[in-house]
């Protein structure tokens, strides 16, 4: 027998476990921009750091109902633009 309340367990493990990656990519940004006097970079940090986390609090409400429904396509498609945003805003800590 399924247990239905394991995959929403991991859904909203896995939504944390990217909050906190985003969180730390958006500080990273922030301290690069800060560093080399970027004033408009700072926003490529911390914008998509907080879409993601009210995304992400969004969901984990979502995936405590007793038989939550799938993510938006709208909502999925916000997420993936801010870990793509994220990802450009870490190139400068890269290099």
């Amino acid at each position: 027998m399924r247990d239905p309340g394991l995959q929403p367990e991991r859904t909203r493990l896995a939504w944390r476990r990217t909050s906190l990656s985003a969180t730390v990519a958006g500080v990273l940004a922030l301290k690069a921009a800060l560093a080399h006097g970027v004033p408009l970079a700072w926003a490529a940090g911390v914008v998509p750091v907080l879409l993601l986390l009210a995304l992400a609090a969004r969901r984990a409400r979502d995936l405590a109902a007793p038989r939550p429904g799938p993510l938006p396509p709208r909502y999925a498609l916000l997420a993936a633009c801010c870990a793509g945003t994220l990802a450009l805003a870490a190139v400068p800590v890269i290099l």
